[in-house]
């Protein structure tokens, strides 16, 4: 029996989570964006830890541009991740009605 490749079953693996990770953003219910978004922030944390070690641990240029590339996107990712919860946040919360006769 021929042994598989490990580019192949890498391949595969990244296609699997293609599809999972789509089915699992666009079938959330609404009311459950909110933690959605706590956890993805908290993945791209552990990505960041991930990418600094690539990145400081590699003897190539290539892998330390990579690792430096990957530790910059999963920033921006974090970053943004924290406005959108912050935004989302913001609309639950109940808006003060001033009573009728003040004005500012």
């Amino acid at each position: 029996m021929a042994e598989i490749s490990p580019l192949v079953i890498n391949l595969i693996i990244f296609v699997l989570a293609i599809y999972v990770g789509y089915h699992v953003v666009w079938n959330v219910t609404p009311a459950l964006h909110t933690p959605l978004m706590a956890v993805t922030n908290a993945i791209s944390a552990i990505i960041i830890v991930g990418a600094m070690l690539a990145a400081a641990l590699t003897e190539t240029t290539l892998g330390k541009t990579m690792g430096v590339l990957a530790v910059a996107l999963a920033a921006v990712n974090v970053f943004g991740g924290f406005l959108v919860t912050r935004r989302m946040l913001e609309m639950f919360k109940k808006k003060d009605k001033k009573p009728a006769g003040e004005s500012k």
